[in-house]
Parts: structure tokens; sequence; C-alpha cells
């Protein structure tokens, strides 16, 4: 059975992890009999958003692994404590979490830096020869943490593609339901909530991406 990696970046879309993309996730590593381990840096988020109003709430403050834990129903590891050797492949899901937690694509753009623990485990998972899956904004981080030259999409954000071309990387225009292979990198990634209307749009182009990222494994 293999083992996938899935670090998460909280609990929600404008500030952590985008719940439905990462439940897709987890449900076609099921459907596909691998077996799954969700991880988070524990770390505060950037800022706390009301999902109602999508304004910052002010003076509230909330730890990534914490509230990662929600999704990932209370089975989850501090990012700090995995070894890639663990694991056979590695998936990131979309939602802001991942441009504004595990990086700050979100403040920084092209000059974004990658947090130390993501960039450590993601690497270690590359230079092994394991494949990895980037989801929606996530593929934001592929330059820095593959490199120059590594391909990549975010669907068709002229803003976002322009940056990821900044920091070096090639990116690839995709629709909703297909993705994007680096075949040399072993990188899979999908446009899913860049692009998608609904979540029947999204769970197209994950289940796509999570059979890839297995059969590579």
């Amino acid at each position: 059975m293999k083992r996938v990696a899935v670090i998460l970046s909280g609990c929600g879309v404008y500030d952590g992890s985008e719940i439905y993309e990462t439940v897709l996730t987890l449900l076609n590593l099921d459907q596909l009999d691998a077996s799954y381990q969700c991880m988070a840096p524990n770390i505060d988020q950037l800022h706390v958003i009301n999902h109602r109003t999508g304004e910052v709430a002010s003076g509230e403050s909330r730890n990534v692994l914490t509230e990662a834990a929600r999704l990932a129903r209370g089975d989850i590891i501090d990012l700090a404590e995995a070894s890639a050797d663990d694991y056979d492949a590695l998936i990131i899901p979309g939602g802001f979490g991942a441009a504004k937690n595990l990086s700050d694509f979100a403040v920084n753009g092209s000059a974004c830096r990658i947090n130390d623990e993501v960039l450590r485990f993601a690497q270690a998972i590359h230079a092994a020869g394991k494949p990895v899956g980037l989801i929606c904004i996530a593929p934001s981080m592929v330059p820095r943490i593959f490199g120059a030259g590594a391909v990549c999409t975010i669907g068709n954000d002229p803003d976002t593609a322009a940056a990821i071309s900044a920091m070096g990387g090639l990116h690839e225009e995709c629709t909703v339901s297909e993705v994007v292979i680096d075949t040399d990198r072993k990188v899979i990634s999908t446009p899913a909530y860049m692009l998608a209307g609904s979540i029947g749009e999204a769970a197209n182009g994950i289940a796509r991406l999570v059979a890839e990222v297995v059969r590579m494994a």
C-alpha cells in the first residue's frame, strides 16, 4: 500500500487549506487504496479571516497545526516530526493558507519564501525521486521548491502565472479538469478552485492528480 503525506495549511479557504480540495484528495487516496498521513507546520497563521464576511478578524490568532487537525479528524502530526523516508509521495492541497502559511506568496509574490519545514520535507521527498502533487494556488511554490525550469499550472490567472515565471518556473495553462505533469521532476499540478465553479468541477482535476501521484509512487 502506498503511503502519502498530505501537508495542510489550516482549515478554511481564505486562511488555511481549502476544505473541499482536502476532502477530495483524501477521498481519492482512500478509493485508490493508498494510506495517508496529514501533517502541518506548528506555527501561527498569517491572520484569521471571518469566512462569512471575508474580512480579517482583528485581534484573533490561530495555530496552523491545531486548525488543520479539524480537517484531519485529529489524526495529524507536526510537520517538523515527519520524515520523508516514511512516505511514497506528497500532496499539498490549495486554499490561501498555502500562500499565507506554507509560504508568503500572498504577501511577497515572486519574492516569496517557503516555510522551512515545508521546504525541508518537500525537497527530501523530491530528492528521493518520489512524486509531489500540488493543487490550486499551492503550485505557486513550485519554483522555490524544485528550482528553475520546474513546470506547473495554476490554471490561467495571468498575474500568478507571471509570478511563477519570474521565479524561474515554467507555467502551462490548464483547464479545471486536467493536470500538468513535470515528468522529469515528478511534479503534478491542477487548478481546482483557481478555476472551478463547483465542487464537481474541482473533483475532476483532483481525481486525476491523485491518480497520477499514486501511479508514480
